[in-house]
């Protein structure tokens, strides 16, 4: 009885764990979108979700260094992405949806990356233009 209690109360713990684990987009600002133009500095192909960072030079000189959120390298290969679809020191613009606080670091949800010989890198979860995981509500039916 004690392992049976034990193992429902570990089973249950792994699950809290996971779904913490998730987060939702409401970090960031899906109304905004920000160009960036900048060097590539890191690519990280990793789960739960690749990373873009990246230079981005101001209009005053001094380098901002941004971490661009992507979906996951799964969903990504599916969608012709590779590991090595970015290497560091790579020229890009990229769209971005920003942090809502960047009071400890600058960074976004990605949307799409042109690289300097006109590729263009893009999620096709943004095909439809309009905000990610962001609940909508159906209008109420007409009285």
């Amino acid at each position: 009885m004690k392992f049976r209690a034990l193992m429902t109360v570990t089973a249950w713990a792994g699950l809290i764990a996971a779904a913490h684990a998730h987060h939702s987009f409401a970090m960031f600002d899906q109304t905004q979108k920000v160009t960036l133009k900048g060097t590539v500095t890191e690519f990280q192909w990793t789960n739960p979700h690749a990373f873009i960072h990246l230079n981005v030079p101001g209009a005053d000189g001094k380098v901002d260094s941004w971490e661009i959120e992507l979906n996951s390298p799964n969903n990504l290969k599916r969608q012709g992405w590779k590991s090595s679809s970015l290497k560091t020191g790579d020229q890009v613009t990229l769209q971005t949806y920003p942090l809502r606080d960047m009071t400890d670091h600058k960074g976004g949800l990605f949307i799409t990356l042109t690289l300097a010989d006109g590729t263009v890198l893009s999620e096709s979860a943004f095909a439809g233009g309009g905000p990610v995981n962001v609940p909508t509500i159906p209008p109420a039916p007409a009285r």
